[in-house]
C-alpha cells in the first residue's frame, strides 16, 4: 500500500512549483500570452517553435516591429521565447547574434517613432479631478488617481493593494507591497503616502473605502452601472482606462495619457519642485540612481515624504 501511495506522488510536482515562483504571476501571465502569438506565428510561417532557429525568431521580431508593436513588448517576446528555450533544456537562439542585431535595429528604428506619454503633474490632477462624477465610481476613480500618484504606483501595484497591507499613521499611511517589477523576489517595501495638504490623497482612499463598505480584501474593485461593488480586484488595464477616461472628461487628449501618467507624474512634480532626486527615487523604487539609496535609512516616511508640499 505504502508502495502504491508513493507512486501516486509526482516527482516533480515540487520541483514545478518553485520553477513557477521564480517569476512573478504576471509575469508568467504575459509570458504564456507571448509564447502563445509566437507559437501561433510559426504555425502560419510553417516553422517550428521549439527549437526555433535565429533565423525564425529574427524574421517573427521584424513582423512585429513591421506591424508597428512597441519596443518594450517586443522586447517581452524575446523574453518568453528565451524562458521557454531555457525551460525545455534548449540553447535559446535569443542568444545569438543575429537575433540580438535584430532586436537593436528595431530599438533604434523605433525609438524616433515613439510619443512618450504626458505625466499627469499635479496641477493637471486638480483640473482631472473637478470632474469626476459624484458617484461611488466617481470616488473610486478619485482614490485610485491620488494613491497612484501619491505613490508613484505602477498601475499593476495599485490593483494589487489588499485593505490590510494599509498601515495607518499619524501623517498618512504606509502602503505594504508585496512582488513588483523591483522586487521580482517578494522582499516587500513600504510607501508612505501623506495626508497632503493640497490633494489629500488619503482622505480620498477613506471616501471611498467607506463609500464602498469595504472591510477586507482587495482595495480597488468594480462597480457595476446599477452601483454595486464587486469582490474582486481590478485590472491593471482598468487602471489605463480610468485615466483615460477622466483626461477625456476634463476635455484634454486622453491618447496623451496612460496608466502609467500618474507614475510619472509624481517624479516629474517632485523633481521640478527641486526635491532630493535620491528620495524621488526611493518613493518611486527605480532601481537606478544607484546605491547610496541602499544607504538612505531614516525612519521618517511621512516627516520628509517627497510629495509632502504637493499632495
Amino acid at each position: 500500500m505504502q508502495n502504491s501511495s508513493r507512486a501516486l506522488v509526482d516527482p516533480m510536482a515540487s520541483v514545478r512549483a518553485y520553477l513557477e515562483a521564480e517569476k512573478s504571476s504576471s509575469t508568467r501571465r504575459g509570458y504564456s500570452t507571448d509564447w502563445a502569438d509566437f507559437t501561433a506565428w510559426c504555425g502560419r510561417v510553417s516553422e517550428d517553435p521549439l527549437p526555433a532557429l535565429p533565423a525564425t525568431v529574427a524574421r517573427y521580431l521584424a513582423q512585429l516591429a513591421d506591424g508597428g508593436r512597441k519596443t518594450s513588448t517586443i522586447q517581452r517576446r524575446v523574453a518568453a521565447i528565451r524562458s521557454a528555450h531555457q525551460a525545455a533544456g534548449f540553447e535559446p537562439p535569443t542568444n545569438t547574434e543575429g537575433v540580438k542585431a535584430t532586436m537593436r535595429g528595431i530599438r533604434r528604428t523605433l525609438r524616433s517613432k515613439t510619443t512618450r506619454k504626458k505625466p499627469t503633474t499635479a496641477a493637471l490632477l486638480s483640473k482631472v479631478l473637478e470632474h469626476l462624477p459624484r458617484t461611488l465610481a466617481g470616488l473610486r476613480d478619485r482614490a485610485i488617481l491620488l494613491v497612484g500618484f501619491a505613490a508613484a504606483l505602477r498601475r499593476s501595484e495599485v490593483v494589487a493593494i489588499q485593505l490590510k497591507e494599509i498601515e495607518r499613521r499619524a501623517g498618512g499611511v504606509l502602503i505594504h507591497l508585496g512582488h513588483s517589477k523591483s522586487d521580482q523576489e517578494g522582499k516587500g517595501t513600504e510607501i508612505p503616502v501623506p495626508n497632503g495638504k493640497h490633494l489629500r490623497p488619503v482622505e480620498a482612499l477613506d471616501a471611498w473605502l467607506a463609500a464602498a463598505g469595504i472591510t477586507s480584501g482587495p482595495v480597488f474593485r468594480e462597480v457595476d452601472r446599477h452601483g454595486r461593488v464587486g469582490a474582486n480586484a481590478l485590472s491593471d488595464r482598468s487602471v489605463a482606462r480610468i485615466v483615460k477616461r477622466a483626461i477625456k472628461a476634463a476635455g484634454l487628449d486622453e491618447t496623451a495619457f496612460s496608466g502609467h501618467s500618474m507614475r510619472a507624474g509624481f517624479v516629474t512634480e517632485a523633481l521640478d519642485r527641486k526635491q532630493d532626486p535620491l528620495l524621488v527615487k526611493k518613493q518611486s523604487r527605480h532601481v537606478k540612481l544607484d546605491t547610496l539609496a541602499i544607504y538612505d535609512r531614516r525612519d521618517n516616511e511621512l516627516e520628509d515624504h517627497v510629495g509632502g508640499e504637493f499632495l
